[in-house]
């Protein structure tokens, strides 16, 4: 039961859409962004991948190096210990690494659907030993003090949960790992629940347990405990093997409204929601038996990594969410779903 309007312009903005920032490098993907309210304009945080501009016979990829510089690697395509299989991931010798480098862009709009970049707001890139291979996804809340960015951290040691906060778009404080790893999917709720902060999470375990949707609490935003499990993956549904947040939740006569994706083993990702209680949001009240959005449209089916659809942002305006969304992990699209009408989906 897919339930969302999909803009007749998608994708709004495609690889080619922007240059690339780093030199001797191209976009290969535009890939789920944060989305907020600034100035009177709608501007996305759009993770932006990056890779070499491939060669024949060779497979090329960057990380930065121990002195924050991007190094390029290089391996032979016939070489056998080379994998290949996935996309995304280059295996070598026992070792992962990502075929491309991901970073934070911002780009603007007057109308929410043709967007350009301001070059007064540069690019986030990637900082220190938990960031060489990139910074990825981020998730945007909006407080009285300020805009925090939840983002996943990664490198050959790990996958983590970054935060960091600004005012002005220009000048971040940075607070480090909040979520260790493995973990990534962190979506902070935008206003205190009974004088506590909450945030979704979702660590991961290869032998017990699964890639599930956790929820935390905090006093600070920075060291956060209490943490409960809220929503497992389910056998012959859409999210029957992984599942994650999505943007921060909608505050809804109802309850906390949370859209959220979930994938099967053929890594088909669709969208799914969460209604949570008001106050306490560890009570799970409905949660969708069907998707509420799936990879149907051709640009959601076929690309860098087809069938997916993946959304970290959004707007709400009355009834409706303006949602922001990644397809096939290369094109950035925008869709409308009707919040009554998801919670009349919900069982």
């Amino acid at each position: 039961m897919d339930i969302a309007k999909r803009d007749t312009n998608n994708p709004i903005l495609r690889p080619q859409s922007l240059k690339p920032c780093i030199e001797g490098m191209e976009i290969a993907c535009l890939l789920n962004p944060g989305v907020f309210r600034y100035k009177g304009k709608i501007w996305l945080l759009i993770r932006v991948a990056e890779r070499p501009i491939q060669k024949n016979g060779l497979i090329s990829f960057p990380i930065y190096n121990e002195a924050g510089k991007i190094v390029v690697f290089n391996f032979e395509k016939d070489d056998p210990q080379l994998d290949t299989s996935d996309p995304r991931v280059i295996g070598y010798n026992g070792k992962n690494y990502l075929t491309t480098l991901s970073y934070l862009r911002l780009v603007c709009s007057d109308d929410g659907a043709n967007f350009y970049e301001d070059k007064n707001y540069p690019p986030i890139f990637g900082k220190g030993e938990l960031e060489t291979f990139g910074i990825e996804d981020c998730r945007i809340a909006k407080m009285n003090d300020g805009y925090f960015l939840t983002f996943t951290e990664v490198s050959p040691v790990a996958v983590g949960v970054g935060m960091m906060q600004t005012t002005d778009w220009m000048t971040f404080i940075h607070h480090g790992m909040i979520f260790p790893p493995h973990n990534k999917d962190c979506a902070l709720f935008e206003e205190k629940v009974n004088g506590r902060y909450y945030a979704f999470h979702r660590p991961s375990s290869p032998l017990l347990g699964g890639n599930y949707i956790w929820l935390a609490e905090s006093l600070d935003r920075i060291h956060w405990g209490n943490h409960k499990c809220i929503a497992t993956t389910r056998a012959g549904k859409f999210d029957s093997v992984r599942l994650g947040a999505g943007a921060s939740p909608i505050k809804t006569e109802k309850g906390w409204l949370e859209i959220y994706h979930g994938a099967t083993e053929e890594h088909r990702y669709c969208l799914g929601a969460l209604l949570l209680d008001l106050n306490d949001p560890s009570k799970v009240l409905a949660r969708s038996e069907v998707p509420i959005m799936e990879p149907i449209a051709d640009y959601e089916q076929t690309g860098f990594f087809g069938n997916v659809v993946f959304t970290n942002g959004h707007l709400v305006e009355g009834d409706i969410i303006k949602m922001y969304y990644g397809a096939s992990d290369e094109v950035i699209c925008r869709a409308e779903l009707s919040i009554t009408e998801i919670l009349s989906s919900l069982n």
